[in-house]
């Protein structure tokens, strides 16, 4: 006990070393690493490096030198995409990480900021006041400039694939609620070594944190009645956009579809699951001449594969034409039965910045800047969640890729989904994305009790229950099928009616005992 004030000591007479080391240890908690424990001191030092702050500028600045540590290592997988396009210099990527993490440190500054302001060092208060903030910095990380919500602090006390672990709590918190929870577990620790005594009110402040991390959080094997063949083809992303490769792609797909008997089920395939235009009206020049495909027999070939009685929902491209000129590109989901008839589509809303369109192409594209992934065409974002009904396919809802990270965006709250269906390219986001990818997956899943079934080209593809629970999955750099039974959706979480208006009022109240703290001190 003795020498961990020393260590505290130590720390806070370096904060501009200590702060992004601490950044980065608290990153490990995230997939593929999972070391939760790091994430948790990790927060205690920074919760420490704020209290020993002389300033709120101190205090800003440790915030941000912490998250530019932790963005700068868990957002690593984006150096990963330059190696996949060839107008721009692999090196880039690295700086593309930095810069990135340059701005995502900013929230972090401002919990921090908040949290100086509000505790000083007064510890409870400082911890309440900090979990407070840190979920309202989260939940503006997600929606300012377009939002990159990737890997809030929630993600390290998600459980592995048996169990939902402390995420068990997201449908009475949200996501960013539950990262404030992170916050008041590493407070624990801070505290409990504040008070330089062996007694039972510090072994609860040390052992909680650990025994809630640790939850079982179990679930029974529940059945559902909607059969599935859930597709991985494990297409590499080099051989993915080469036009030369198509009908080889489509056939990774197609055959381990066509090995299941034909009937009554629901086929997912990935993102870039089709290359054909499915859609009438466009310029003949348009369809691929390369094959003879034009929109009528790509249907047909696809109503082929799904089989009487089958749904098939894949990922594809819609033109905007006018006349003879594209307007631009959707990134959509197509549903199609066994007859060839579509029934309906959803377009992506959440586009990916200089994956789908380059930013600021005005300026960039003079510098030599494009997008990561081939095509000058910018994509166009949808008008957001949508449910498809599918009839007696159920009333499915669809989140591609990158959108199903977006806490509180992913249904229709006013015609709630069976399930959500959450095709993805991860082929481009190195090892560290497809784990963290998932695992936020998994907490959609929890926080509005709804079942997700992931379909990806390369992996990681999954089948989550509505308990986040990961009933089936194909690992990375597979190919395989999943076939069961959707499993079934819980009724509507307080989440799922409240939205994130759940964690900001946990906030609210956060904030509020911090106040009492204070005065209580003061008393």
């Amino acid at each position: 006990m003795v020498a961990l004030p020393n260590l505290l000591d130590r720390l806070a007479a370096r904060p501009r070393i200590a702060a992004p080391i601490l950044g980065a240890l608290a990153a490990c908690g995230f997939e593929p690493l999972h070391f939760w424990p790091l994430t948790l001191l990790a927060m205690g030092g920074l919760i420490e490096l704020i209290a020993r702050a002389p300033s709120w500028k101190q205090a800003a600045l440790a915030g941000w030198l912490f998250g530019l540590g932790h963005f700068t290592l868990g957002n690593n997988w984006i150096a990963t995409a330059f190696t996949y396009q060839a107008n721009m210099p692999a090196w880039l990527g690295w700086i593309a990480v930095v810069a990135l993490a340059f701005y995502l440190a900013i929230f972090p500054a401002l919990a921090a900021w908040a949290a100086w302001l509000g505790g000083r060092r007064n510890y409870a208060a400082l911890v309440l006041s900090f979990a407070a903030s840190w979920i309202v910095s989260e939940w503006l990380r997600s929606w300012l400039f377009t939002g990159f919500a990737w890997n809030p602090l929630a993600m390290a006390a998600l459980g592995p694939f048996s169990r939902p672990g402390l995420a068990i709590l997201a449908p009475w918190l949200g996501t960013y609620a539950l990262s404030g929870l992170v916050v008041l577990l590493a407070g624990a620790w801070v505290i409990a070594l504040h008070r330089r005594r062996i007694d039972w009110r510090g072994a609860v402040l040390v052992l909680m944190p650990i025994a809630l991390m640790l939850m079982p959080g179990g679930t029974a094997a529940d059945k559902g009645t909607l059969p599935y063949s859930l597709i991985q083809p494990n297409i590499p992303q080099e051989l993915l956009n080469d036009p030369a490769n198509f009908e080889a792609n489509f056939a990774r797909s197609a055959r381990p579809t066509l090995q299941r008997p034909a009937g009554e089920r629901l086929i997912l395939w990935p993102e870039s699951g089709v290359m054909d235009y499915l859609r009438d009206g466009y310029p003949a020049a348009l369809y691929w001449d390369t094959y003879g495909e034009n929109p009528a027999t790509a249907r047909a070939r696809l109503a082929r594969v799904a089989g009487a009685g089958g749904m098939l929902l894949t990922g594809a491209v819609d033109l905007e034409v006018e006349g003879r000129e594209i307007k631009g590109a959707r990134n959509v989901v197509t549903a199609i039965d066994g007859t060839g008839a579509l029934h309906g589509s959803y377009a992506k809303a959440h586009l990916v910045p200089y994956g789908e369109y380059l930013p600021m192409r005005w300026l960039l594209e003079p510098l030599g800047a494009s997008r990561l992934v081939p095509g000058a065409m910018d994509f166009l974002p949808g008008p957001g969640p949508q449910t498809l009904d599918l009839g007696r396919f159920g009333k499915a809802g669809v989140q591609l890729c990158y959108e199903i990270i977006f806490s509180g965006e992913v249904t229709d709250r006013a015609n709630r989904p069976a399930y959500l269906f959450n095709p993805s390219n991860d082929g481009w986001f190195g090892s560290w994305g497809p784990p963290q990818h998932l695992a936020q997956a998994r907490m959609r899943a929890v926080e509005e009790g709804l079942p997700v079934l992931r379909s990806t080209t390369t992996g990681i593809s999954a089948v989550i229950d509505a308990h986040g629970v990961v009933r089936q999955h194909v690992p990375s750099g597979m190919a395989g099928r999943l076939d069961g039974l959707v499993p079934p959706a819980l009724p509507p979480t307080l989440f799922a009616l409240w939205g994130n208006m759940l964690p900001l009022g946990w906030a609210a109240i956060l904030l509020g005992l911090s106040v009492v703290a204070t005065r209580r001190r003061r008393g």
